[in-house]
């Protein structure tokens, strides 16, 4: 798949960062509509908790990949693939500007340079594995696949069994190394893409994020927590395992108190916007970083797009 001719504008960047002004900004300016790069921001119903954009902010742009799914479904980043894909030939066919906007790394990845990550479809072994892991634990589990692929073992915490399930479930389904499947080597763009990494001094980006926890407690997130903790009635709801939601739960049981709640989302959502920024300059191929702290962000990210759309792949407004 070699959709050279197609330009995207990509805004990546950590939790809190800034990413949703700029993107609307963009796309006012340049005739575009924004499609969502978050993982949690597919799920309806979770609006506070994932930074959601609210209509009002929208601006009238037209917005895809927001709200496609209940809290209960399953998605993934080849499901995010096929259909982000879809809406950037879409938008681009309609003479507009394809901008995408969000944090998930694997999913931004996996869209800019067609990556083809291994379906694990045998509930058996994926039960085999899980578990393993109850007698073995997460360092026994990363321990084994430290053996297999150590360079998988190398971009997955032992804290995420989740991710480390899935690479030895991957591996024993397909007879391939996990990090085989996502190549650093092997990345081709698919697209004529700009990608812009968002970031800030770590302490100005921390304490934002702090106090946007803060924003989200008063506008109630507990409430919305509450709300989807109660349909899931003790399901494995994949959209609750999200920074901001899991945390709820022993609160709900009543082994935790409510301040101790508000000081884990805050401390885990700084600790995952570094993992995010870890991932991006790591993984992500000639990026141009902007520090938004910087009073020339925007006019910077402004003369980029337009030498990039002066060499004649789209006309814009």
């Amino acid at each position: 798949m070699d959709y050279q001719h197609i330009p995207l504008i990509v805004l990546a960047g950590p939790t809190g960062v800034g990413k949703t002004d700029l993107s609307i900004h963009l796309a006012q300016k340049f005739n575009g509509e924004i499609i969502n790069g978050d993982s949690l921001q597919v799920y309806r119903q979770l609006d506070i908790g994932t930074g959601k954009i609210t209509p009002k902010e929208m601006a009238n742009i037209p917005h895809h990949l927001l709200n496609i799914l209940d809290p209960h479904e399953e998605y993934n980043a080849n499901l995010f693939k096929e259909a982000a894909t879809k809406a950037v030939l879409d938008i681009y066919q309609r003479g507009k500007l394809p901008i995408v906007v969000g944090g998930t790394g694997l999913y931004l990845e996996g869209l800019l340079y067609d990556l083809e990550f291994g379906q694990a479809e045998n509930p058996k072994k994926r039960l085999k594995l899980e578990e393993e892991a109850e007698q073995i634990g997460n360092i026994g589990m990363w321990d084994k696949l430290n053996e297999i692929d150590p360079a998988a073992a190398e971009k997955i915490p032992h804290q995420n069994l989740r991710r480390t399930i899935r690479a030895l479930e991957v591996i024993e389904e397909s007879g391939e190394l996990f990090s085989n499947q996502t190549s650093h080597q092997e990345k081709h763009s698919v697209f004529n893409e700009l990608l812009f990494i968002l970031d800030r001094p770590r302490e100005l980006l921390y304490e934002r994020i702090n106090q946007r926890v803060l924003m989200m407690i008063e506008t109630g997130l507990e409430q919305e927590v509450q709300a989807i903790y109660q349909q899931a009635n003790g399901a494995d709801f994949q959209s609750l395992k999200g920074i901001g939601y899991k945390e709820w739960f022993p609160y709900f049981e009543g082994n935790m108190a409510r301040e101790a709640v508000v000081e884990s989302i805050q401390q885990n959502s700084r600790r995952y916007a570094k993992r995010q920024l870890t991932w991006f300059r790591n993984r992500m191929k000639n990026p141009i970083w902007l520090d938004m702290n910087q009073q020339e962000a925007v006019n910077k990210t402004d003369q980029q797009i337009i030498k990039h759309l002066q060499k004649g792949v789209i006309g814009y407004d």
